[in-house]
């Protein structure tokens, strides 16, 4: 299960983008990478395409997908980089009591969401 979700703010701890902070725009579990809105830009060089859905070509920046383990989350109290840890807890739904899995940001204690 992943510790970081799309959506989530994160900082770059390794790489050219060390420091930056960006959100996660996509997460491939299956292999560990996440895309992070600005951050990893690359340059491509595209062909220009002959159907009418297809854009012109020429040379365009995109951000390139990351391993994950060279984010982390940023605390929603101190605005710093923070691991994420677990707490369960008791939730009343439909009649019934249910876990329920909520993230926890291990420098504050605070919830991430």
């Amino acid at each position: 299960m992943a510790k970081i979700k799309k959506g989530d703010l994160v900082v770059v701890i390794s790489g050219r983008d060390r420091g930056q902070q960006g959100r996660v725009l996509s997460v491939n579990p299956e292999t560990d990478r996440v895309v992070v809105e600005g951050i990893n830009r690359v340059t491509k060089h595209i062909k220009p395409g002959t159907r009418r859905d297809q854009q012109a070509g020429g040379i365009i920046t995109t951000e390139a997908a990351m391993h994950v383990s060279n984010v982390m989350l940023v605390d929603p109290e101190t605005k710093k980089g923070t691991r994420v840890g677990y707490r369960t807890e008791e939730v009343e739904q439909d009649g019934r009591t249910r876990t329920k899995r909520v993230r926890v940001a291990k420098r504050s204690g605070k919830d991430v969401e």
